[in-house]
């Protein structure tokens, strides 16, 4: 058997990468990490989650602040926006977690490699003047920004940006356009316009949000509408022009014509991501990208490279699947369980997603439609927030929960959550389904009052037709 430096080379420090990492160290394995970035963490906690749900947090304060739910309370306040300020906290936010991943990589022994990696055989990989070897090797590389072709970002400029550069504008825009109605675009368009810029968002497609439940997208326009976005549904952007006081963006329908001219101080364009393979040299080892990118692998994230004493896997955003740092996280530790001779597992049908908007939404397993595509009988059950005593109480009932459910067995098959604690309920809902369970499994089962949670309860027992206060 051959000498290799290491006995697990994880290539990315992302939530997949980083995770895989500690958890094949934890396994007894000789561990490195090869990470280009000055920190790690990848994209979720340098420049994508960690540092936009700081900045939606604090424009949640100060829309509260500025007159809106302190005002419902008799509170009155005169908040002052300092930007500076709360970059600031955001970038401290961000710097305590990378740090705290340097640190874990310590503690549990595994050799960070800063630098580029790309394949020079299946056990070998060059990153700058150094070649490394290891018995297996798992691509973590996660994914970057999609590009619109006519649309050039420049994020030093800071009049078109992409996700990064909307993290870091330095000043609040006057008026901000999204292109894009999915998540990133909406969380991002949500906190400037909390701190004072009109948003506009533009999307392809005739509602927000694709992929989740038609109620759900449904409850989004309207929900954005009441916020004061503007909505441009069903068209597309072919073109944009800045200059150093603003940005002129040509605007057609989605089926073309109608041609016409938006004005803007800033633009966001968050149209998706795309995985990171380039630069990897995958060619050298024989994998071939589909037509997305993706590395495909098989259930236990074997690429098919493979050898007498070990191989090539991949995890996360570069195979396919939801670009989710949680589904990076899991495979990353069911991969490095594989890797070690254990047996690793990940439910790929129970990943919940979420948009951490106010309210949030959030979701897990089949949408309605999905479902009855699957060639299920469904029974649907919903319960409006506006009939939870706990957001009434605290004047928060935008939303609802729906239990989509088997007709014949009752087994939940997806939860949809509009909420404002919509992230942290689904979390139940994830756990009955991984357990299996029925719609009455959630109906009886004891949920404190007065919390959010029971409109759960509510939901499912309405599967049946048994809500109690509705």
């Amino acid at each position: 058997m051959a000498e290799y430096d290491y006995d697990c080379l994880v290539i990315g420090a992302g939530p997949g990468g980083y995770v895989a990492a500690i958890r094949a160290a934890q396994l007894g394995l000789k561990t490195a990490c090869v990470e280009s970035r000055e920190t790690l963490g990848g994209t979720c906690l340098n420049v994508g989650c960690i540092p936009s749900k700081a900045l939606l947090h604090g424009s949640e304060l100060f829309e509260e602040a500025e007159g809106g739910h302190f005002a419902t309370w008799g509170i009155t306040a005169t908040p002052k926006l300092d930007l500076g300020v709360m970059m600031a906290e955001k970038t401290k936010a961000v710097g305590e977690l990378t740090g705290g991943i340097e640190f874990l990589f310590k503690k549990n022994r595994v050799t960070w490699i800063k630098g580029h990696a790309a394949f020079e055989d299946a056990h070998s990989v060059k990153v700058g003047d150094k070649t490394v070897t290891a018995k297996d090797i798992i691509i973590a590389t996660g994914s970057n920004v999609t590009p619109l072709p006519g649309v050039d970002v420049d994020n030093a400029a800071k009049r078109i940006v992409d996700s990064t550069g909307a993290l870091e504008l330095e000043e609040v825009p006057e008026h901000l356009v999204v292109i894009g109605g999915g998540v990133i675009g909406l969380e991002l368009g949500s906190v400037w316009r909390r701190l004072g810029a009109k948003v506009t968002v533009i999307e392809f497609l005739d509602q927000l949000l694709p992929g989740m439940d038609a109620d759900v997208r449904k409850e989004a326009g309207r929900i954005f509408k009441k916020q004061g976005m503007d909505l441009m549904l069903s068209h597309k952007v072919t073109g944009a022009k800045a200059t150093a006081k603003g940005v002129t963006l040509t605007v057609e329908k989605s089926t073309g014509g109608d041609e016409q001219t938006v004005k803007a101080s800033h633009v966001l364009v968050s149209i998706g991501r795309r995985p990171n393979t380039d630069g990897l040299a995958l060619d050298k080892i024989g994998i071939e990208v589909n037509k997305r990118g993706q590395i495909e692998v098989d259930h236990e994230f074997r690429t098919g490279v493979a050898t007498q004493d070990g191989g090539v896997w991949a995890i996360g955003d570069c195979v396919p699947g939801p670009m989710l740092a949680h589904k990076a996280e899991d495979e990353g530790i069911a991969c490095a369980e594989n890797v070690a001779g254990e047996t690793g597992i990940i439910n790929h049908d129970v990943i919940p997603g979420v948009v951490y908007t106010m309210p949030e939404f959030a979701d897990v397993g089949l949408t309605e439609t999905a479902a009855k595509e699957a060639g299920h009988k469904v029974k649907v059950g919903k319960f409006p927030m506006m009939a939870n005593s706990r957001s009434k109480a605290n004047r928060d009932t935008d939303g609802f929960v729906k239990v989509v459910a088997d007709a014949e067995t009752d087994r939940v098959l997806g939860v949809h959550i509009v909420a404002s604690l919509a992230g942290t309920m689904i979390a139940q809902a994830a756990q009955a389904m991984e357990f299996g369970a029925t719609s009455e499994d959630i109906a009886y089962t004891c949920h404190a009052h007065p919390t959010h949670a029971e409109a759960l309860k509510e939901a499912a027992m309405a599967v049946q037709g048994k809500p109690i206060h509705m």
